[in-house]
């Protein structure tokens, strides 16, 4: 029998080996050599082709959407912010990269990019910008990042310890079948598991692109002074609202100061430009109307990390009362119920989140972690099945497809699954109690 406690975190699905090819710790089948920086034109030691850039990224960048709840369902506001967006990238140095720009449904402040041009700013974020200028300037810096491929350095100098470490939001613990119900380990492993961590040059030629690419496109670059001082003034009056973006995106008064002296000297024929606050309050009109219900959601995913399970199911209620059909909203309180072993209600927030977005990967899985210990396996093996087409790249949907199975006693179904995480993911308690079932079941020797 396995142990009872399968208390580590989920295996992402990137082994041992694949992480450290990724992430340049070893040079085996690699063509490591130097390339020109497009943005410098100097030689940059690079081991990562621009085709790998991109394959990382549609691989990887699912999963960082899903963490963060799906792109949001107002396709007015994600299609504005894309026209920002793309309105810079042909006057960026690689303006052939498959550049994509969405909203994502988390609450937490934060913008992020992946190598190779997936860029993404939370709702958080929004609701504390006055103007597209100031949109400009945050997507222009992400774009900048892009640009002069400040990831792929990261990794091919073997110093990228973040990106594609994590897996969705979801840890959880398995128990043995006839020992119990499945445990209560469900928690998150944070926004921004799979993101880049940069250093404070690479922010300082970000905030440079960001502002040259904002100006060319016809912003004025007062944005990027708005985009910074906003920035300041969060992390004075509320610091831990920004945690996660100061932690990947270093901040200091020297880039305010920056910002402000680039708007008298460098661009000082460009000041006056437009900033269009007006066109931004009409475009985010909708969220900027449910402003309250996402600031509850902020102080309940606080508690929620703090373990304070009473206070962040306080705060979620007061978010589902304002904001009722809130997918972040629903799949928090589904998260909040099943820590404390709600189980039934679990499920029906999750059913609920399941419901007003079903193209989104996570209020399948927990209604799926929910029927598993409700020991309703088909119904959490259907969950679990529809999680795995959204969202392919998460192994830990596999194992928990086989132990459905195997909670059906259909061993066969349940051995293929097995299999099919093994072939992922070699380590962990999942891996242990897969390969042990295999084992008994007589699959392999």
């Amino acid at each position: 029998m396995p142990p009872s406690g399968l208390n580590q975190p989920i295996d992402p699905g990137v082994t041992r080996r694949r992480f450290m090819w990724l992430t340049g710790m070893t040079a085996a089948g690699m063509a490591a050599g130097c390339a020109a920086n497009p943005v410098t034109g100097k030689s940059q030691f690079m081991t990562v082709s621009e085709q790998e850039e991109i394959q990382i990224d549609r691989q990887y960048s699912p999963m960082q959407f899903s963490d963060d709840y799906g792109p949001a369902q107002n396709a007015a506001l994600n299609a504005y912010v894309n026209g920002v967006g793309r309105a810079m990238t042909p006057r960026s140095h690689r303006p052939n990269m498959p550049y994509s720009f969405r909203v994502v449904n988390a609450t937490y402040i934060n913008a992020y990019a992946f190598p190779g041009g997936s860029i993404a700013c939370t709702r958080g974020i929004l609701l504390n910008l006055d103007n597209e200028a100031e949109l400009a300037a945050l997507l222009g810096h992400e774009i900048g990042h892009v640009n002069a491929r400040h990831t792929a350095e990261q990794m091919s100098k073997g110093q990228l310890s973040s990106i594609l470490v994590g897996g969705l939001s979801i840890i959880a613990d398995v128990a043995a079948p006839g020992m119990g119900q499945i445990a209560s380990g469900l928690g998150s492993a944070g926004a921004g598991a799979f993101l880049a961590s940069y250093s404070r040059d690479n922010e300082r030629q970000a905030d440079a692109l960001g502002t040259d690419y904002m100006v060319k496109a016809g912003y004025g670059p007062e944005g990027m002074v708005g985009l910074m001082e906003m920035l300041n003034s969060l992390n004075k009056s509320k610091p831990s609202s920004i945690e996660l973006m100061f932690a990947t995106h270093p901040m200091s008064d020297e880039r305010y100061q920056t910002a402000v002296n680039a708007v008298r000297t460098t661009y000082a024929s460009s000041r006056g430009l437009p900033l269009y606050r007006e066109r931004y309050m009409d475009h985010t009109a909708a969220l900027r109307a449910i402003r309250s219900a996402v600031e509850e959601m902020q102080k309940g995913d606080k508690a929620l990390g703090t373990k304070n399970f009473s206070q962040a199911e306080s705060h979620y209620q007061t978010a589902l009362k304002q904001a009722p059909s809130d997918y972040a909203g629903l799949v928090s309180m589904a998260k909040c119920q099943l820590l404390q072993k709600k189980y039934s209600e679990g499920a029906r927030y999750a059913r609920q989140a399941q419901s007003i977005y079903p193209q989104e990967a996570q209020g399948h899985y927990l209604s799926g972690f929910a029927g598993l210990n409700l020991k309703q396996y088909e119904a959490a093996y259907k969950d679990f099945q529809a999680s795995q087409r959204l969202l392919p790249a998460n192994p830990t949907t596999v194992f928990f497809m086989g132990y459905a199975q195997e909670g059906m006693n259909r061993r066969p179904e349940a051995a293929q699954e097995y299999r099919r995480y093994l072939q992922q993911v070699r380590q962990g308690k999942y891996a242990q109690h897969a390969q042990q079932r295999l084992q008994e079941w007589g699959y392999v020797r």
